[in-house]
């Protein structure tokens, strides 16, 4: 498999906005996605990871919809956050989670987007680690065979379950012997060494998410020191998206602040 860090000379770095982030207003209707590709536009970021939850339907003309919004504003749609659960037990049950990874993987085409968001999922109960992998593995590598024939990539989000942390991830991804299938690497959600495990992901990283606090070796959030971060990613030779993705409260005015800060070190790494 071809790391990404192997063949980056330099920063070449892009910053984005997780549709999740304003996730509440999304799931009230209070805010439509149309209008938050307008307002990824006015914040001057390059482009919005969409969550599917909040897609109204997935209809040819909804999606144009967004495609034709995002284009006029000089809005990336460049990612899709599913649901899909790599980690089944059974056949029937992993075929299930594979014909849900084609149908977002057909989304994303459709959108514009390069890249879809899965989950390594959780072990089932009475199963170990070692059981479950290969369960993981064969769903990743046959959802990964169909979006490499539409051009789409899949990033394995390091987020509890049998990727909680950036080992077993490593391993699922290396696994499943595709080069459309990386991480999505989500810095905020290790539970404990959120520098150490971040830096294991970064040659596997096809989207970054970046969240305001980050783990210490204690296991301790503690504010995310932006540079390092930016540092830690040019180093490992990762060119792309860095998207905000803000769980705190009020994001109305906690976006915009973390959105500039965020902007201005994406920038400053692509110098």
């Amino acid at each position: 498999m071809q790391l990404r860090g192997q063949a980056a000379p330099g920063g070449r770095l892009r910053a984005g906005l997780v549709a999740y982030s304003f996730r509440t207003k999304l799931a009230n209707h209070s805010m439509t996605y149309e209008a938050l590709i307008r307002y990824v536009a006015d914040l001057g970021l390059d482009g919005l990871d969409t969550t599917s939850y909040w897609f109204t339907d997935t209809s040819d003309q909804y999606l144009a919809s967004l495609r034709s919004v995002a284009f006029k504003n000089s809005v990336s749609l460049y990612t899709v956050g599913s649901r899909v659960s790599l980690c089944q037990p059974t056949p029937e049950l992993r075929a299930s989670e594979v014909e849900s990874a084609k149908k977002w993987v057909d989304v994303a085409q459709r959108i514009g987007a390069a890249h879809v968001r899965v989950f390594g999922g959780s072990i089932p109960r009475g199963a170990t680690q070692e059981q479950a992998m290969p369960w993981a593995v064969e769903v990743l590598k046959r959802a990964a065979d169909y979006a490499g024939s539409k051009g789409v990539f899949l990033g394995v989000e390091d987020d509890g379950g049998l990727s909680a942390t950036a080992e077993p991830t490593v391993e699922l991804i290396k696994s499943a012997g595709s080069p459309w299938a990386g991480s999505n690497l989500d810095i905020g959600n290790f539970p404990k060494n959120g520098y150490a495990q971040m830096a294991l992901l970064v040659p596997y990283a096809f989207n970054v998410h970046f969240k305001v606090k980050m783990t210490n070796e204690a296991g301790v959030k503690e504010p995310t020191d932006a540079d390092r971060v930016m540092g830690l990613l040019v180093k490992g030779g990762y060119r792309g998206y860095v998207s905000l993705e803000y769980e705190e409260n009020d994001p109305d005015t906690g976006v915009p602040r973390v959105a500039a800060d965020m902007l201005r070190g994406v920038r400053k790494a692509s110098a």
